[in-house]
């Protein structure tokens, strides 16, 4: 779920050839894939604890994602005034004040709580997606710069790997087992059980805020890495002209389904794989296969790579994104292992699809509209925040298999976009 990020601030010229910087940034795309992910394990927790249907716990999605759309431009704003390196040290500070929230809802123990401290904590991220993507191509020789962000894209996904093996442990095998209808217990039963799993909820944002302060601490130390931003440096804006490009337009629709189809899958992973006619298994087994789905967009991030320099990148969206709705319709009609394998495989496919988008739809533009249509782009990740929830209520409506669907329509967009795009760079100049 990493990538180019809405930088709406032009990064400062020159290169900084800082080992230490570099490194530092890469645990910056770790905690954040660790933390996003975590979400998926959280689903079925809240379902439970709180009796919520499936689009009220994919609120919890909405809820994250949409502060992606919300905090985007404020986020370079920010960074624009006080600096790359200052900017980080602020988002990890509102990353801190997520986590913390979070610990405090769960005391509080109303559903409204996490989810308030969920869009606190995609603000934090908003922000160091801001400034850390422009240090890391600046952390270096400028030729340079593409491998760099890969390989930070890379840590991304790595955090996003082992996030379900440590929350599957951490949030679903902690605590008491939850009854299938909580309806069923006494308030002082409820009441009692909320408490238990508190803890389990915990500690897995408790873990995250120490390492956060640590980090933290680190950037601060080494603030001055990075010499202050240029006083004529101002954010670009957003630039809704753009969108008369039927390229840029198409690009943020593209963003806004591929974003939505991923989460809304990895969303109801957990309960897809648990039923009975899938695996069967508990949830807590379930959570960890979950690792897969993200460990194959991890792999096919090398692979896609290698792809991608002998084909042509509007071919090869088009072909993954083929894939995906093949896999995902073969997920809807089947059943038992080979439906859990299909749905798990998705992962795979997703993997090129952000950077491809992305990469496509920025191509060929001026320096003053690149960073307005970056910035659209990434305004278009609130797709997290929507198609998930479209997702939860057509799974009450027809079921959990059926609700597919939605990713699927999702994906097809995706075919249409990569065709488009491959048409109009193989057109001939005029």
């Amino acid at each position: 779920m990493a990538g180019p990020s809405a930088v709406t601030t032009k990064p400062q010229e020159g290169n900084v050839n800082d080992r230490t910087l570099f490194f530092m940034s890469l645990a910056l795309f770790f905690i954040w894939g660790f933390a996003t992910v975590l979400i998926d394990i959280l689903i079925p927790k809240f379902r439970g604890l709180y009796n919520l249907s499936y689009a009220e716990a994919m609120l919890t999605q909405s809820a994250f994602f949409l502060g992606y759309f919300v905090f985007s431009i404020p986020a370079g704003n920010l960074v624009a005034k006080v600096g790359y390196m200052r900017g980080i040290i602020a988002g990890l500070g509102v990353m801190i004040g997520g986590c913390i929230l979070f610990v405090l809802a769960t005391h509080v123990g109303i559903y409204p709580g996490f989810l308030f401290a969920l869009f606190v904590l995609a603000a934090g991220i908003t922000i160091l997606q801001v400034a850390a993507n422009a240090v890391i191509s600046i952390a270096g020789a400028a030729e340079t710069s593409s491998a760099r962000l890969t390989l930070a894209q890379a840590f991304n996904s790595f955090g996003t790997f082992i996030g379900p093996f440590v929350g599957a442990k951490l949030i679903l095998e902690g605590g008491p087992e939850i009854p299938k209808d909580i309806s069923t217990l006494t308030p002082e039963a409820l009441d009692a059980l909320r408490a238990a799993e508190a803890t389990a909820l915990q500690a897995p944002y408790l873990g995250i805020a120490t390492v956060l302060v640590l980090i933290m601490i680190v950037f601060y130390m080494k603030r001055d890495l990075l010499p202050p931003m240029a006083k004529n440096e101002t954010p670009t804006g957003l630039g809704f002209h753009l969108l008369a490009n039927k390229k840029i337009l198409f690009g943020v629709i593209a963003i806004f389904t591929y974003v939505g189809a991923e989460v809304a899958i990895g969303s109801v992973l957990v309960n897809y794989l648990s039923q009975a006619s899938i695996l069967g298994s508990t949830e807590a087994q379930a959570g960890k296969l979950v690792a897969l789905y993200w460990g194959g967009a991890m792999a096919g991030r090398f692979a896609g790579s290698y792809i991608l320099s002998r084909f042509p990148a509007g071919q090869v969206l088009a072909v993954f994104a083929v894939a995906a709705i093949a896999l995902a319709a073969l997920a809807m009609v089947l059943t038992g292992q080979i439906a859990a394998i299909a749905i798990l495989l998705i992962g795979l496919f997703n993997s090129i699809m952000f950077p491809t988008i992305f990469s496509q739809t920025v191509i060929g533009l001026n320096d003053e509209d690149t960073p307005k249509a970056a910035a659209l782009l990434c305004m278009g990740i609130v797709g997290g925040a929507i198609l998930p929830l479209v997702t939860g209520f057509a799974a009450d409506s027809v079921g959990l298999s059926v609700a597919l669907i939605v990713p699927i329509l999702g994906y097809a967009w995706l075919v249409f976009f990569g065709l488009f795009v491959h048409r109009q760079n193989t057109a001939p100049a005029t």
